[in-house]
C-alpha cells in the first residue's frame, strides 16, 4: 500500500473522450501509469503515447519531472515526444507547401519542451531548418516558422552555435541587411545573431564582418518598436563581447553617426515610454559608453606629470588675476601659489597634487573642474572669488567640494560598475547630451554653492551639505529630464527648504504605513500590561493608606488607615495615632469582607459629600470616593491626600469588583509601559549577544584627581 505523500490526485483529458480522474502513484513507473490510462480509453499502443500539462507551459510529463505534478492538475494525452518528432520531420519535407507551413508553425511551439527537442535534434531535424534557410526556396510565413523553430531549439544549448556553417551565417546576416524585408523575419535573424555573438568570439567576428553597421543602427528608426528592442539587443552583444580594440572601433564609428541622436530622437523622444526590454539594453549602453571614464576615475594625480601640474597651475590662475610670475623670486612665488590654492579650496596649499591622489575620482576630478573653469569662466571665477571673499569657516572650498561632488556623480552613475543583469534605471538625459558627466558637474558644482548659503553652512558642515546636494540630484535624475536644461531648472528648484519638506513628508508616510503593525503590537501587549498595572494596584492596597477625618466644622481631626489583606478578600481599616506609620493588620480593628462590597463611588455621588453638600470645595470632589456594603445601607468613605492616591485607590477597589480601571494615572502608566515595550520589541539585536548575568561592577578608581571642583564663584 502506497503512502500518502506518493498519491497525487490529477485528471487526463484526452480530445473526444471524458477526461479520467485518477490516483497518480509516484512510485509506479510513468510507462505503466500511460498505459492504465491507455487501456481506460481503450487505446492500443501505449508506448506511442505520453502525457503532457493541459494548461500554462504544455510541458512534457517525464521520470524526472514528475514530481512537480501538484493535486488537481490537469493532464493531457498525446503522442510520445519521439513519434510527434518523427511526424513533424516527415512533414517539414512534404512536397505540400500547406503541410510543410503548418509542421514547422507546430513545431515552433513544441520545440519550447527540452524533451522533444531531444528527439526532434537527435534525428538530425536542426540539419534539415538549416539547409531550408541556406537554400531561400521558401515562403516569408514558411520562413519565419522556420527561424523560429531553430531559435527554439538552439535555447536549449544541445547543439553547439559554432557548428553552423558560415553559409547560414551569411544568410542569416543577408535577412537582417535587406533593406526591404519582412519584419517577422528580421525580428527572428536579429535573435539569432545576439545568440550567436553571445555565445563565442570567433562567431561575434563573423557576424561583426557581415552585418552592415549601417543597416543595424537603420533598425532603429522604424517604427516597429520590437524590431529596435531586437536590433538593440544585438548592438549591446556586439559591444559586450568585443575586446578593447574592437569595442574602442565600434565606439567611434558610433560616435561618428550620432548614435546617442538615433537612440533620443527615434526611440526615447518619439515614443515617449520605453519597454522593459528596450530600457534594460539603453541602462546597458550608458553603462557601457560611460564607463570608458573609469580609467581617469581609477587614476591619481602623478605629481612627477608636467601636464597635469600645468592643468592645476591653469586653474589657479583662471580664477585669480595676478600679477607676472616671471618677475617674482621663488620664494615669494612658492607663497603666492599656496596662498591662492589655499582660496581655490585645496587642502594641501603648497603640493595641491596630493588632494587628487584618492582615486576614486581621481584625475577625473582634474577633468571636471578643468572643463568648468574653460567652459563657463564667468561662473567659474564667480564661484571661487565670492567663496575667498567670505568671513572664515564660511567659504565653500571649491577644489574640496569638486572632489566630493565628482565621486558622488560617478557613484550615481555607476561608472565602473558592470551593468547588472536585472538594471533598467537609464537616464533619458544622458542620450541627448555629450559630456555627460562634465556638464552635470557644471550644473551641481553651482547648486552646490546655491545650497551652502542656504544651509548657512561651515566647514564643519561640509558632509552635511554634501549629502543634501546628492539628495538633490538624486530625486531629480529619478524624474527622468529629458534635457540637460530641465534638469538644471528642477535641480535648482529642490532648494534646501524643499528637501527639508521632503524628508518631513516621507518620515510621516513612513510611519502612517509602519501604524498598522504598531497597532496590532499594541494590541497584543495591553492584555499582558493591564494585568501589571492591576497586580500593581492590588498590591498596593496591600501596603495600605493613611487618611484623615474631616469633621462638620471642616477642622481635619483624627487619623484612620485602611488597607487590604494579602490574600485580597478583606479590608482592614481602623484610627492610627499621628506617627503611626504602617500599622500591621492586627492593630486595624475594623474590617469589611470584599464579597460584600457592592459599589464605588466617586465625586459628589459619595455620601460623605451629599451630607456636607454646598460646603464641599472642588479640591475636595476630585479626592472623595466611598464603598457602599452589606445592603447599601452601609459606606466606608475616603478623601485622599493626593490625585496620585485617589487613582491608585479607585483603580485597585475596581479590580477588586471585576471592572475595568479608569483613572488617568492608568492610562498614563499603559502609554509608557507601551512605548517601552514597543521599542525595546523593535530594537535590532542581531549579532548582539545578550549575557545571561550582569557584568561586574569595576573596582573604585584609586583617586579622584580627575574629579573637577565646580565652585559656587563659577556658577
Amino acid at each position: 500500500m502506497p503512502q500518502q505523500k506518493d498519491i497525487v490526485k490529477i485528471a487526463i483529458q484526452m480530445p473526444g473522450a471524458y477526461p479520467q480522474l485518477i490516483q497518480l502513484d509516484q512510485k509506479k513507473p510513468l510507462s505503466a501509469v500511460i498505459k492504465e490510462v491507455c487501456d481506460g480509453w481503450n487505446l492500443t499502443g501505449a508506448d506511442n503515447h505520453a502525457l503532457q500539462y493541459a494548461d500554462g507551459v504544455q510541458m512534457y510529463i517525464t521520470e524526472s519531472n514528475r514530481l512537480d505534478i501538484k493535486n488537481g492538475c490537469i493532464l493531457r494525452l498525446t503522442k510520445a515526444p519521439g513519434c510527434c518528432a518523427e511526424d513533424l520531420y516527415k512533414g517539414i519535407q512534404s512536397l505540400d507547401s500547406g503541410v510543410r507551413c503548418d509542421s514547422l508553425k507546430q513545431l515552433a511551439n513544441v520545440s519550447t519542451d527540452v524533451t522533444f527537442a531531444q528527439e526532434f535534434i537527435s534525428r538530425d531535424g536542426h540539419i534539415l531548418l538549416v539547409k531550408i534557410v541556406e537554400d531561400a526556396n521558401e515562403t516569408p510565413l514558411i520562413m519565419t516558422h522556420t527561424l523560429s523553430s531553430f531559435m527554439e531549439l538552439m535555447d536549449h544549448g544541445i547543439v553547439s552555435w559554432e557548428n553552423l556553417s558560415s553559409v547560414f551565417i551569411k544568410k542569416i546576416a543577408s535577412l537582417v541587411n535587406a533593406k526591404v524585408g519582412d519584419a517577422s523575419i528580421q525580428q527572428v535573424s536579429l535573435d539569432i545573431l545576439e545568440s550567436m555573438v553571445l555565445s563565442s568570439h570567433s562567431l561575434f567576428l563573423q557576424v561583426k564582418q557581415e552585418v552592415t553597421m549601417e543597416r543595424l543602427l537603420a533598425h532603429l528608426q522604424v517604427a516597429n518598436q520590437q524590431i529596435q528592442t531586437k536590433a538593440m539587443a544585438l548592438l549591446m552583444a556586439l559591444l559586450q563581447t568585443a575586446g578593447d580594440a574592437d569595442r574602442q572601433e565600434l565606439f567611434a564609428f558610433l560616435a561618428k553617426k550620432n548614435l546617442r541622436q538615433y537612440i533620443y530622437k527615434n526611440i526615447i523622444h518619439s515614443s515617449g515610454a520605453v519597454g522593459d526590454e528596450m530600457a534594460h539594453y539603453l541602462y546597458v549602453l550608458q553603462s557601457i559608453t560611460l564607463n570608458h571614464l573609469e580609467a581617469r576615475m581609477r587614476s591619481p594625480l602623478d605629481s612627477y606629470s608636467q601636464d597635469q601640474r600645468e592643468v592645476l597651475h591653469a586653474l589657479r590662475q583662471a580664477a585669480f588675476e595676478t600679477e607676472s610670475e616671471s618677475s617674482l623670486s621663488n620664494e615669494r612665488r612658492r607663497s603666492l601659489c599656496a596662498k591662492e590654492f589655499r582660496k581655490l579650496g585645496f587642502s594641501n596649499n603648497s603640493n595641491p597634487g596630493q588632494d587628487l591622489v584618492r582615486a576614486p575620482p581621481g584625475l577625473l576630478a582634474l577633468d571636471t573642474m578643468e572643463y568648468f573653469s574653460s567652459r563657463y569662466p564667468d561662473a567659474y571665477s564667480r564661484f571661487v572669488l565670492e567663496n575667498s571673499s567670505r568671513e572664515d569657516k564660511h567659504e565653500c572650498p571649491f577644489a574640496r567640494s569638486s572632489i566630493q561632488l565628482t565621486l558622488i556623480l560617478c557613484e550615481i552613475l555607476r561608472i565602473g560598475d558592470p551593468p547588472s543583469e536585472t538594471g533598467a534605471d537609464y537616464h533619458p538625459i544622458f542620450f541627448s547630451q555629450d559630456r555627460l558627466v562634465e556638464e552635470l558637474f557644471c550644473v551641481c558644482i553651482q547648486l552646490l554653492n546655491k545650497t551652502w548659503k542656504e544651509m548657512r553652512a561651515t566647514q564643519e558642515d561640509f558632509d552635511k551639505v554634501m549629502q543634501v546636494v546628492r539628495e538633490q540630484i538624486t530625486r531629480t535624475l529619478s524624474s527622468k529630464p529629458t534635457s540637460l536644461e530641465l534638469f538644471k531648472n528642477k535641480v535648482n528648484a529642490l532648494n534646501y527648504s524643499e528637501i527639508l519638506k521632503l524628508r518631513q513628508t516621507e518620515r510621516l508616510h513612513q510611519e502612517e504605513t509602519l501604524a498598522p503593525p504598531v497597532v496590532e503590537l499594541k494590541e497584543r501587549l495591553k492584555p499582558e500590561l493591564m494585568e501589571l498595572i492591576r497586580q500593581q494596584r492590588l498590591n498596593r492596597l496591600c501596603q495600605g493608606t493613611l487618611f484623615r477625618k474631616i469633621s462638620s466644622r471642616r477642622r481635619q481631626d483624627k487619623l484612620w488607615y485602611c488597607r487590604l489583606s494579602p490574600n485580597h478578600k478583606v479590608l482592614h481599616y481602623g484610627d492610627v495615632e499621628e506617627d503611626t506609620e504602617n500599622p500591621p493588620i492586627e492593630l486595624l480593628q475594623e474590617k469589611i469582607p470584599v464579597a460584600d462590597i457592592k459599589a464605588l463611588l466617586t465625586g459628589k455621588d459619595c455620601p460623605h459629600m451629599k451630607e456636607n453638600k454646598g460646603k464641599q470645595t472642588k479640591e475636595m470632589l476630585d479626592l472623595a470616593f466611598s464603598i457602599t456594603y452589606d445592603v447599601e445601607d452601609y459606606s466606608l468613605n475616603f478623601i485622599a491626600s493626593s490625585r496620585t492616591d485617589f487613582c491608585l485607590w479607585t483603580d485597585g477597589l475596581s479590580v477588586l469588583l471585576g471592572r475595568d480601571m479608569s483613572s488617568e494615572s492608568m492610562r498614563s502608566e499603559l502609554e509608557i509601559l507601551l512605548s517601552m515595550e514597543i521599542k525595546l520589541r523593535l530594537l535590532d539585536l542581531e549579532n548582539v549577544q545578550i549575557p545571561d548575568l550582569a557584568p561586574p561592577v569595576p573596582l573604585p578608581p584609586s583617586n579622584y584627581h580627575f574629579c573637577y571642583n565646580f565652585s559656587q564663584a563659577e556658577q
